[in-house]
């Protein structure tokens, strides 16, 4: 876990394994959390739903996220609100890091 009141760069916070996809919770509490992820090439997490609004900021690459069947391709310094309750999916079409926010109040 990153500690608190110090400056961090997002992309270099999490490193990429070959055939994984790695994640690293920045902030953990009650009312949401904050997960860095990092995706090889060929990865994903299947589809989905959650039971709260999740933001999904891409640090570095492309990502490939399908919400309620449209695919959304965010490039690095973009994000997309996944809205609760919609069944959603990511893929690694090429490498890509995630910042994932979620707020559970």
């Amino acid at each position: 876990m990153i500690s608190a009141k110090q400056i961090v760069k997002l992309t270099n916070s999490i490193d990429y394994q070959n055939g994984s996809v790695v994640s690293k919770e920045i902030i953990k509490g009650k009312t949401g959390n904050v997960t860095l992820f990092a995706f090889d090439k060929g990865q994903g997490l299947s589809e989905h739903t959650a039971p709260f609004d999740a933001m999904v900021y891409v640090i570095d690459g492309q990502a490939e996220i399908t919400i309620s069947d449209k695919t959304y391709n965010p490039e690095a310094g973009e994000f997309i609100i996944m809205p609760a309750n919609e069944p959603h999916s990511l893929n690694a079409a090429k490498r890509f890091k995630m910042m994932l926010v979620m707020i559970k109040s």
